[in-house]
């Protein structure tokens, strides 16, 4: 039997890992942390429930699709929760706007706030139904290992005017400020700037549409355990808490991946679900390849990092959804900011997790669980000591959340902490601390990223939000997916 080994148990390895089992592949699947998941960690702090990253599934049928390989249910390993308002958008003005699926609410929702724009969002909602089929169900689960793949894929993308931005493409459908935030806020997040990631980017309002969005009851790190239930179930092997240093070659070939623990073994194909940057520069010191590769993904752009403060109330919070986007005074200047200067803002737009509201096993009976997050920018744009400017950040972000939500915030915290870009580059070896790796701009999409299999390394291969086609849950699988057809084609 063919042996692989997969680093890292994020979403990507998780769904790669069990692609391969399923397969018939003799699959080991390494983690450096103490649990699977990856970005999708988790913490249990005084009876509260925190997740660490992604909370919003979208596109649930690439996650069962994983299960029906092998004829299993997902339904027996992860229950899925409809979350409806998808977001609340919130300006400082205090207008809300309700972000769903449903078609009636949608039209209350633009009534009240847009009504002008009512069949701009009909035109923009078809784009976006084009957008999906030529950018995601064709070319989202697709190797782009050639420029004549690229160049192939090029005539849909310039139909679609792949080159103008997001946020441009929605101008061009919507006229109202607060229309055009509502529609583009979502390259944010998978750690794309609105301003400037590609409008194929606008496809994520058919996935959601189509396929709603979910919650994993009991948090999304509960996804991510279901996952490796069914890897294990499957024969797979799970090595947690031993961090890969090394993955050895010979020539143009991967033999072994050896842990810190001085564990070594010997595969036929290795596939790195971690920092792409990472791989190679580290793991791969010992060939050329690694530092000539790392060298040149180094001049590329990085996403910014997150700033998360996470925090357990005293008291329930019906009023608050379970998404919540609280829109500061600027959203292209605070961008720029973010993506471009470097500089860390006096005021900021702050994505309000609040899972109890929908899943109160979340928190202690009484209690809520929350967590807000803000983009800053990363390591390398924004060089501050975030020991001493952690705490000072985490009181002005809910300073705000307590303006316009929760007056008294402050005297009801049961239990806080923040996770800032200096933690994403310790716990997941992020280049720059950078929450999303590379910037979701078009230069770097498709056969401009990272490829899922190495150029020229014969058996190792990539998946994850550095390789084609991007971050995100449904990325990262559809990443998996890509990764695991080469490798099944070449193991064969």
């Amino acid at each position: 039997m063919k042996r692989a080994c997969v680093i890292g148990a994020g979403f990507g390895g998780l769904a790669l890992a069990i692609r391969l089992q399923s397969a018939g592949i003799a699959t080991t699947l390494i983690e450096a942390r103490d649990k699977v998941g990856g970005r999708g960690y988790v913490w249990e702090k005084e009876g509260f429930t925190f997740d660490a990253g992604p909370t919003v599934v979208t596109d649930p049928d690439c996650l069962k699709e994983l299960w029906a390989l092998s004829g299993n249910n997902m339904a027996d390993d992860v229950e899925l929760m409809p979350v409806m308002p998808f977001y609340r958008l919130n300006w400082p003005d205090g207008t809300n706007f309700d972000y769903s699926n449903d078609n009636a609410s949608m039209r209350r929702e633009f009534m009240r706030v847009a009504p002008d724009d009512i069949a701009g969002y009909e035109d923009f909602l078809a784009y976006s139904e084009g957008v999906y089929q030529e950018g995601y169900v064709k070319l989202g689960h697709v190797p782009f290992l050639d420029i004549t793949s690229m160049v192939k894929a090029a005539p849909a993308l310039a139909r679609y005017q792949a080159w103008r931005s997001v946020y441009s493409m929605v101008s061009h459908f919507v006229k109202s400020e607060y229309l055009r935030q509502a529609l583009s806020f979502h390259t944010l997040l998978v750690g794309g700037n609105p301003m400037t990631t590609s409008a194929i980017y606008a496809l994520i309002h058919k996935l959601e549409k189509d396929g709603g969005v979910w919650w994993t009851k009991g948090g999304t790190n509960k996804l991510a355990q279901g996952m490796a239930r069914l890897f294990e179930r499957l024969g797979g092997t799970v090595r947690l808490a031993d961090k890969v240093v090394q993955i050895h070659t010979i020539g143009d070939r991967a033999t072994e991946v050896e842990t810190a623990s001085g564990w070594r073994e010997r595969f036929d194909a290795v596939a790195s679900n971690g920092d792409i940057v990472h791989t190679y520069r580290d793991l791969l010191s010992g060939n050329r390849r690694g530092p000539e590769m790392a060298k040149s993904l180094a001049k590329k752009k990085f996403s910014p990092s997150l700033f998360v403060v996470h925090f357990g109330l005293e008291g329930t919070w019906p009023g608050i959804p379970h998404h919540m986007i609280l829109f500061g005074p600027r959203y292209k200047g605070l961008l720029t900011d973010i993506y471009e200067h470097g500089v860390l803002p006096q005021d900021f737009s702050i994505y309000l997790h609040h899972p109890t509201v929908t899943d109160p096993g979340m928190a202690p009976a009484g209690k809520s669980t929350f967590y807000a997050l803000v983009p800053v920018a990363h390591m390398g744009k924004l060089p501050v000591d975030w020991d001493e400017v952690g705490p000072i950040l985490a009181k002005r972000i809910l300073d705000e959340v307590g303006r316009r939500l929760i007056p008294d915030i402050h005297d009801r915290i049961v239990t806080q902490f923040h996770y800032a870009p200096t933690d994403f580059a310790n716990d997941l070896s992020a280049h720059l601390g950078s929450a999303f790796s590379l910037e979701p701009i078009l230069t770097q999409s498709a056969w401009f990223r990272g490829h899922n299999r190495d150029d020229k390394l014969k058996n190792v291969y990539l998946a994850g939000a550095g390789t084609h086609p991007g971050a995100g849950i449904p990325g990262v699988v559809g990443s998996a997916k890509a990764t695991a057809k080469l490798m099944l084609e070449d193991l064969r």
